[in-house]
């Protein structure tokens, strides 16, 4: 009864003020949850491997090496046991779960992710908090709506807006957060749920904002309006950042793809392994340079290369054991994000690349600024494949207008290069992995590309067929399923349709099995070919034939096309 106040003093408000007022709940309960996250991460990392890099050498060593190794397998035995889905950064299952499960986000994920995310970033695996940020806050809004009364088929708006909120307060870009949740998840920049989407995600920063203060992620000293030489450098810059993110790309999920296939190995095992590589990596680079930022978030050292305040042969050194380490680590299947590691690749990229133009050229600390983000930028901008957040997030995070003509060019270089050498952007190359196909998670925008749209789509594979006209296969039939109308397939060969009035007449008076024509398509036919031949059908269906022998794979009858479209168009 307790539980179910919320929900009944939420039906008494008028429905324009409950979307408000769930909206903000939303944004709150999201925006708190990502601040919980952050602090706990920081808390985590500073009483382990920062603390620890105080201490003489074989201390650091050995402690990292507990610490790494003890964190790593905790999260992947959690990961294991109770919740494979929260593995990784958590963005793609948001955006399945918003196209597929209507928004739905099981409360184990949220606090499966948290946990494990904790641990693993916190512990010093070589990911990022952002992207764990979005799942948790999407998933813990998801529920927050079902204890408000919303059903589970309707929670799609408070997942998207979750989302914003969680982003809007992990990052401390609330614009930016919108934009992501629209073009990423959504993938449309005219959503309906705009007015929803940015309302949680003020909310959302307006939490982060007094409960971490109002700064920027980075506070740039030497920033400015740079020397005109340097926006001749900038598309090289950003061509340099944007491979290093198609590399990232290519060898974490080829990585992430052999990890799928089945091991001997545990997961918590192979966890472990990513982030005692994490650790090789990390202190060799520490023992050579000083630097942590192989280890965790590395915003620190990234806060350095922006400032101009790093040698650019520790910039190009960070920028690949980063890179490798990350890769192994997200590959193996730890809980973290690659935004914080893909702007590091993009900031050390564009730091040493400076440092080597300024060999050559000498430049301005504006200019050396200025060649970092655009990195940052660029490389994020190749693997997001999100422009419009790619340069706002490192806008937003920078607060520095003058470097936004030199962001909008490292954008465009950065989209053309991952358009030539990669097919997908990470995230939906991460659901291909998974077995789900991007275009069934992916709604068409209009009415043409729906009808060009495959019937397999809105198909049925899995048809109940009759395979034997005897009176007691028939019975059981009916009996087992309510379906109007079923092929029937003999000897693996289509014969026909017979609807379950024709049916019943067999088993209720013994009449002859009245079989009708159907017509025939592949898997590849359009809606606009297949529409006209269930209207026209006798029984009212296509059955899908695939293969040489044209095997029966699936139907599609009015009822599928129509409830697809009836959520297409509600979207």
């Amino acid at each position: 009864m307790i539980l179910d106040l919320p929900a009944r003093a939420m039906a008494r408000l008028p429905v324009k003020t409950r979307g408000i007022v769930q909206t903000v709940i939303f944004g709150l309960v999201a925006g708190g949850a990502a601040v919980a996250f952050h602090l706990c991460i920081h808390t985590v990392f500073e009483h382990g491997i920062q603390r620890l890099t105080r201490e003489s050498t074989p201390v650091f060593l050995i402690g990292t090496f507990l610490v790494i190794g003890g964190t790593s397998a905790i999260s992947g035995w959690l990961l294991s046991a109770f919740c494979p889905a929260a593995a990784g950064s958590g963005i793609p299952q948001v955006k399945l779960a918003f196209w597929k499960d209507m928004g739905e986000i099981p409360f184990r994920v949220v606090w499966v992710k948290f946990i494990a995310g904790v641990l693993s970033v916190g512990g010093g695996n070589s990911l990022g908090r952002e992207g764990p940020s979005v799942q948790l806050a999407a998933g813990l809004s998801s529920q927050v709506s079902g204890v408000l009364g919303v059903a589970k088929h309707k929670r799609r708006l408070a997942s998207a807006a979750g989302a914003a909120a969680g982003l809007a307060a992990a990052f401390n870009t609330p614009i930016a957060a919108v934009t992501f949740v629209l073009e990423e998840i959504i993938g449309d920049l005219n959503s309906r749920m705009l007015g929803s989407i940015l309302l949680a995600a003020v909310v959302g920063a307006l939490v982060a904002h007094g409960l971490l203060g109002e700064q920027p992620a980075f506070t740039l000293r030497g920033a400015g309006s740079p020397e005109w030489q340097v926006y001749i450098a900038t598309p090289f810059v950003a061509a340099i950042a944007a491979l290093a993110g198609v590399w990232f790309q290519r060898f974490s999920l080829g990585l992430r793809a052999w990890n799928k296939e089945k091991h001997r190995v545990p997961l918590w095992m192979r966890t472990t392994l990513g982030g005692l590589a994490v650790w090789l990596i990390g202190c060799t680079v520490f023992l050579h340079t000083g630097h942590t930022g192989v280890f965790g978030l590395g915003y620190e050292d990234l806060s350095s290369a922006l400032n101009d305040q790093m040698a650019w042969t520790h910039a190009a050194l960070l920028l690949v054991a980063k890179l490798v380490a990350t890769a192994v680590c997200y590959g193996l299947g730890a809980a973290g994000g690659i935004f914080a590691p893909t702007l590091f690749f993009g900031g050390m990229a564009g730091a040493a690349m400076a440092g080597l133009i300024d060999l050559v050229y000498p430049l301005s600390t504006a200019g050396h600024v200025t060649l970092a983000v655009v990195g940052m930028c660029a490389c994020l901008g190749a693997v997001v494949r999100a422009p419009v957040t790619g340069l706002l997030i490192v806008f937003e995070m920078t607060h520095e207008f003058a470097m936004v003509p030199a962001l909008m060019v490292g954008g465009l270089v950065s989209i053309g290069i991952a358009k030539y050498f990669t097919k997908h952007n990470f995230y939906d190359v991460v659901l291909e992995q998974d077995g789900q196909s991007v275009e069934r998670v992916m709604p068409p925008r209009d009415l043409r590309s729906w009808q060009e749209t495959p019937v397999s789509r809105a198909a049925n594979f899995r048809p109940v067929l009759v395979k034997d006209l005897s009176v007691g296969n028939l019975r059981a039939v009916l009996a087992e399923s309510r379906h109007d109308c079923f092929p029937v397939v003999i000897d693996r060969k289509l014969k026909g349709a017979i609807t379950r009035e024709h049916m019943q007449r067999v088993v209720d008076f013994g009449d002859e099995p009245i079989i009708d024509s159907v017509s025939t398509c592949r898997r590849e036919a359009t809606i606009r070919e297949v529409q006209g031949k269930v209207i026209e059908s006798p029984a009212n269906i296509v059955v899908i034939v695939g293969g040489e022998d044209e095997v029966v794979i699936g139907i599609m009858t009015l009822h599928d096309i129509l409830r697809a479209e009836i959520l297409f168009t509600k979207e």
